[in-house]
C-alpha cells in the first residue's frame, strides 16, 4: 500500500517514503493492465486459508482484486473508500495485521465492515516494493470470529511477495512501452537518425534516418564500416577515424562534426554522438549513438561569417564557457592573436590582464542581465587606438563588437585640452591680479612693521636704562597696532609691576595712566589674563565683550576706570628672553578697531621678544655673566660623537641664577676608542659646589682617559684623588663605557658597563619601546665617604636602536612629590617619546618633567646606537671624535679592575 490513510486522516505509515513519492509509485502500480495473475492469487489466497474472501489492494487510486471462495471473480478492478477499509489499517503498519475477533479489536471495530457484521475475523500482510515503500495489502477475512495459526500468516506472506513481484513486472513493462514511444516521436521530429555499431563483430547497423542521411538505399547498405568510411569527406575522415578509435579505446563519447560526399557529389553536413557500452569483462563491445543533419545550421553560419568577414569592424563570440568561438580578420589585429590561437582558448586565460578590469565586469554584466554594454578602452602599442566596445548576450553565448573611435577620442581630448588650456589662463591672470594687489599690500604692512621694529630697537639701545626704554614700548605700539596698551615688568621673584601706558587719543591718556596705577592691586583672581599669559609663557587672547571679561576680574576704582576706557578685544603678550618671561605688554582695542590680523600679533610678538631681551641682558648682565662663563666651561663642552653612536646633552639650570648647583654632564672617549658617559651632581646649590664639581669633573675625566679602567675603577681612583687632593665635598655619578667585541659587532649587539655612586639608575629604551631603568644589583657609596670601599661593574647588551638617558635628580625630585612618582612620570614620559628622534626625546623629557620655574639644574645625557651596516644617520648630526682615538675599537681591552 501506498499512503494508506487510517481513520482519523492521519499518516501512521512507519517508515514510509514521502507523500508525494508514495502517491506516485501507487498511480504507477495501479496503472499497469489487469493481471489474471493477481486474480489466481487471490483465489488461491483463499482457499489455502478456508477463508470468506481474500483481496490484493492498491490503496491510492484504488484497485482491488478480489475472491471469495472462488466467486465473484468479476470484482476485478473494484473501488472503495480508503477509510472504511481494514486493508488501510494493514498497510499502516510494518508487520502482518492478525485480527482475531474483529468486534473486540480496537484498531478495527469501528470500521464499515466490522460493524456491518460482514468481517469477524481479519488477517492482511502489507505489499512492500522493492524500495521499501509499502504500496497495497493482501487480505482475507471470515464473517465469524476465528484463531489464525502462524502457518496462516507465513501462507499470506509468500503470496504477499508473488503479489508484488506481478505487480512491480506490469508496472515496469508499461514504463519501457511508453519510453520507447516517447523516444521514437522524439527522434522522428527532430530528424535525428539512430546507429550501433557491434565492435566484436565489426557490424554497422543504421535505421533509415541514417541510411537516408549517406545517401544509400535500403538494399545498397551492407553493414560495413568501409561503406561508412566511403561518405565521409577526406578531408574529415583521418579526424573522425581517431575520434571514433579513442571513444572504442577509452569507452569515452564519441562527438563529431563532419562532412559527407553524396553520390551526387552534393557536399552534407552532419553531427553524430555515441556512447560506448562495456561487456563483463569491462571492454567495449557495442557503440551507439545518433545522427542528424547539420547543413542548413553551417550554411547559414557560412553566410554570416562572410558579412563578418566582410566588416571593417572588429567582432568576435564567445560561448557561455567563455571560450572564443568567432573572431573575425579585424578582431584578431585588435586582440594581436591569429585566429588559431583564440577559437577555442578561454579569454580569462589568454587575456589574463583583463580579469578585475572593465572587461570582466561589463562582460559578466551582459552576460548575467541580458543587457547591452557599452564602455571606451585603450589599446595600446603597436595599435594605440580607442574603442568603443558593445557586447550583447544572443543565445550561445556573448557577442562583442568593437567600433574604432580613435578619431573622436582625439578630438574630444583635444577640445578639453584647450578648454583646460583656456581656463587655465584664466585662473593664472586672475591669481597674478590677485598676488599683485596681496605682494603691494604685504610690502606696505612689512615696511610699516620694520619701521615699528626699527623705531623699538634704536630706542632700545638709545639707553643703558632698559628698563626706561622698554616702558616706553607703549608709545610705539599705540596706534600702529592697538588704541591703547600697558607695558608690564616681571621681577626676580615674580612680582608684577606696570611701568608704562599710552592712548591713542589725549584725552584718553589720564584715565589710562590712572588705570596703570591701580589695576594690578585690584586684580582679584590668579586667572586673569595677565597671570595666564605669565603662567604659559604665550599670548593670551582677549576675545570680544573684553570689558565685561576683564571688569569681573577687577574691583573697585579700577573696574570703574575700565568700564570708561571701554576695551572690545585684547591680548597680552609676554616679554620673554632666554626661557623666562620678564615683562608683559597688554594691546587693548576698541570695539571700532576690529580684531587683531595675525600679522599684528607677529609685529607685536617681535616686539616683545626685543623688548624681553633687553630687559634680561640688563637684569643678568652682571650676575649672570660669571656664573656663565663658569658653567661654559665646567659644563657645557660639546660631546663626542662616534660613527654609530648619537650623543644629546641638555643642561638647564635652575629658575634662580644664583642657585646654580653642581650638577654636570660629560662624554669622551678613552685612548683605545671606548666611549664613556658621565652624569654626576656635587652636593649643593651654589658657586663653591659648582667649581668644586668642575675639580671632579676634571679629575674623573684624566683619570678614565689615562686608565682605559672600567668604571667602577674609573669611580675608585676618582675616590682616592678626592681624598688625596682633599677636595672636600661628596657627590653621586653614574659612569657607563660601551664596549663591543668582533662577535658582538656581527650580531648587533653592544655591552653598556657601569657603576653607579649613589646617582638615580638610567633609564633604558629598548627599540621596541620597553623602557626599563637600570638599577643593577645594587648602588655603591657616594664619592667622597669611604674611597676603600670597593665598587661593582654592572652590564647589559644592547642591540642597535636603543637609547640610554642618564640624569641627574632635578628631573625627578620636587617638593611635595614622592620620589617613586617622579620615577614614574619619567618612565611614561620616555614611552610616550619613544617614536621621537634623539633631540626630541630629551627635549620632549624636559618639556613634560620640569616645572616652569625648577628648583633645582638639571642635567641630561642620552645615546642612542645605530645601525652598523648602514652610515650615519643624517639626523644625527656630523661625525666628530677626538684626533689619535680610534673611532671604534676592534675588540676591547680588558677592563682594569677596580681599586680597594
Amino acid at each position: 500500500m501506498v499512503e494508506a490513510p487510517v481513520p482519523g486522516g492521519e499518516d501512521a505509515s512507519k517508515g514510509a517514503a514521502p507523500a508525494t513519492e508514495r502517491v506516485r509509485a501507487a498511480r504507477r502500480l495501479a496503472s499497469a493492465p489487469a493481471n489474471p495473475a493477481l486474480q489466481r492469487l487471490a483465489e488461491l489466497a483463499a482457499r489455502l486459508l478456508s477463508a470468506q474472501a481474500s483481496q490484493v489492494s492498491l490503496l491510492t487510486d484504488v484497485q482491488t482484486i478480489s475472491a471469495q471462495a472462488g466467486q465473484d471473480p468479476d470484482l476485478l478492478g473494484a473501488t472503495g473508500p480508503l477509510a472504511e477499509s481494514l486493508c488501510t489499517v494493514t498497510a499502516a503498519g510494518a508487520e502482518p495485521l492478525v485480527v482475531a475477533d474483529a468486534a473486540a479489536d480496537a484498531r478495527v471495530a469501528a470500521l464499515p465492515p466490522v460493524t456491518s457484521g460482514a468481517v469477524g475475523a481479519y488477517l492482511g500482510v502489507p505489499l512492500v516494493g522493492q524500495d521499501g515503500h509499502v504500496v497495497g495489502a493482501l487480505c482475507v477475512f471470515d464473517p465469524a470470529p476465528r484463531q489464525w495459526a502462524t502457518s496462516d500468516v507465513a501462507v499470506l506472506v509468500d503470496l504477499a511477495e508473488a503479489a508484488i513481484a506481478e505487480l512491480e513486472l506490469s508496472a515496469l513493462s508499461l514504463q519501457y512501452e511508453t519510453d520507447r514511444l516517447r523516444w521514437q516521436l522524439a527522434i522522428a521530429a527532430g530528424g535525428v537518425g539512430s546507429f550501433a555499431w557491434d565492435l566484436r563483430a565489426d557490424v554497422l547497423t543504421w535505421d533509415e534516418r541514417v541510411l537516408e542521411l549517406f545517401g544509400y538505399g535500403a538494399g545498397d547498405f551492407d553493414g560495413t564500416m568501409g561503406a561508412f568510411e566511403d561518405r565521409v569527406h577526406p578531408d574529415d575522415l583521418a579526424r573522425v577515424q581517431r575520434l571514433l578509435a579513442e571513444a572504442v579505446r577509452t569507452g569515452a563519447t564519441f562527438e563529431a562534426e563532419y562532412r559527407l560526399v553524396l553520390p551526387d557529389g552534393d557536399t552534407r553536413w552532419v553531427k553524430a554522438r555515441g556512447e560506448a557500452l562495456v561487456d563483463a569483462d569491462g571492454r567495449p563491445s557495442h557503440l551507439l549513438g545518433a545522427v542528424y543533419d547539420t547543413t542548413a545550421e553551417r550554411r547559414e553560419d557560412a553566410r554570416v561569417s562572410r558579412v563578418l568577414e566582410a566588416m571593417s569592424s572588429a567582432f568576435c563570440s564567445l560561448d557561455r564557457d567563455w571560450r572564443f568561438s568567432y573572431v573575425n580578420a579585424e578582431a584578431e589585429r585588435v586582440l594581436q592573436r591569429p585566429r588559431e590561437q583564440l577559437l577555442g582558448g578561454n579569454v580569462w586565460e589568454l587575456f589574463p590582464d583583463a580579469v578585475g578590469s572593465q572587461f570582466e565586469e561589463q562582460y559578466r554584466r551582459a552576460m548575467t542581465t541580458g543587457e547591452q554594454v557599452n564602455f571606451e578602452a585603450y589599446y595600446p602599442v603597436p595599435l594605440d587606438r580607442w574603442y568603443e566596445v558593445r557586447a550583447w548576450r544572443d543565445p550561445d553565448g556573448l557577442s562583442v563588437y568593437f567600433l574604432d573611435v580613435t578619431a573622436r577620442k582625439a578630438a574630444q581630448q583635444q577640445a578639453e585640452t584647450e578648454r583646460a588650456a583656456a581656463q587655465e589662463a584664466l585662473r593664472a591672470a586672475e591669481q597674478a591680479r590677485l598676488e599683485a594687489r596681496r605682494a603691494q599690500a604685504a610690502a606696505e604692512r612689512t615696511a610699516e612693521r620694520l619701521q615699528l621694529l626699527a623705531r623699538v630697537s634704536a630706542d632700545l639701545s638709545a639707553t643703558l636704562d632698559a628698563e626706561e626704554a622698554v616702558a616706553r614700548l607703549a608709545q610705539h605700539l599705540v596706534p600702529a597696532l592697538a588704541d591703547w596698551c600697558l607695558v608690564t615688568l616681571v621681577d626676580d621673584g615674580g612680582a608684577l609691576r606696570d611701568i608704562g601706558a599710552w592712548h591713542a587719543q589725549e584725552e584718553m591718556r589720564p584715565l589710562v595712566q590712572r588705570y596703570r596705577e591701580v589695576r594690578l592691586g585690584s586684580i582679584s583672581s590668579p586667572t586673569s589674563f595677565l597671570h595666564r599669559a605669565l603662567r604659559t609663557n604665550r599670548p593670551v587672547l582677549v576675545p570680544s565683550g573684553a570689558t565685561g571679561a576683564i571688569a569681573a576680574l577687577l574691583s573697585g576704582e579700577a573696574r570703574d576706570l575700565l568700564v570708561q576706557l571701554a576695551p572690545e578685544t585684547g591680548q597680552v603678550l609676554p616679554l620673554r628672553a632666554r626661557g623666562r618671561t620678564v615683562g608683559l605688554v597688554t594691546l587693548l582695542r576698541g570695539a571700532a578697531s576690529g580684531d587683531f590680523s595675525d600679522q599684528d600679533l607677529l609685529t607685536a610678538s617681535e616686539v616683545a621678544d626685543r623688548a624681553g631681551l633687553a630687559l634680561d641682558n640688563a637684569r643678568l648682565y652682571g650676575q649672570q655673566q660669571r656664573i656663565a662663563e663658569g658653567l661654559q666651561h665646567s659644563l657645557l663642552t660639546a660631546p663626542v660623537q662616534p660613527d654609530h653612536l648619537q650623543i644629546v646633552v641638555r643642561y638647564r639650570p635652575a629658575a634662580r641664577a644664583a642657585q646654580v648647583g653642581g650638577d654636570w654632564y660629560d662624554a669622551f672617549m678613552q685612548r683605545d676608542g671606548a666611549t664613556v658617559l658621565v652624569i654626576g651632581d656635587v652636593m649643593g646649590h651654589d658657586i663653591d659646589a659648582a667649581a668644586a664639581m668642575g675639580q671632579v669633573r676634571s679629575l674623573l675625566r684624566g683619570i678614565a682617559y689615562f686608565s682605559g679602567g672600567a668604571p667602577a675603577a674609573v669611580l675608585s681612583g676618582l675616590d682616592a684623588a678626592m681624598e688625596g687632593l682633599t677636595v672636600g665635598m661628596t657627590a653621586t655619578a653614574v659612569v657607563a663605557r660601551l664596549e663591543q667585541g668582533l662577535d658582538e659587532r656581527e650580531r648587533g649587539v653592544t655591552r653598556l658597563r657601569w657603576s653607579n655612586a649613589g646617582h638615580p639608575a638610567p633609564m633604558l629604551l629598548t627599540p621596541d619601546g620597553t623602557v626599563t631603568a637600570l638599577t643593577g644589583l645594587r648602588h655603591d657609596l657616594l664619592l667622597g665617604i669611604d674611597p676603600h670601599l670597593p665598587r661593582i661593574d654592572e652590564e647589559v647588551a644592547l642591540d642597535r636602536g636603543s637609547t640610554v638617558l642618564l640624569y641627574t635628580d632635578g628631573l625627578v625630585e620636587r617638593r611635595g612629590q614622592d620620589y617613586d612618582e617622579g620615577l614614574l612620570r619619567l618612565r611614561e614620559a620616555i614611552t610616550e617619546l619613544a617614536g621621537e628622534d634623539l633631540d626630541g626625546l630629551c627635549d620632549g623629557v624636559l618639556e613634560r618633567l620640569l616645572p616652569e620655574r625648577a628648583e633645582d639644574d638639571v642635567a641630561l645625557v642620552a645615546v642612542r646606537l645605530h645601525p652598523q651596516d648602514r652610515p650615519r644617520p643624517a639626523g644625527a648630526g656630523p661625525h666628530r671624535v677626538p684626533p689619535h682615538v680610534p673611532d671604534e675599537p676592534d675588540e676591547p681591552a680588558a677592563p682594569a679592575a677596580p681599586a680597594t
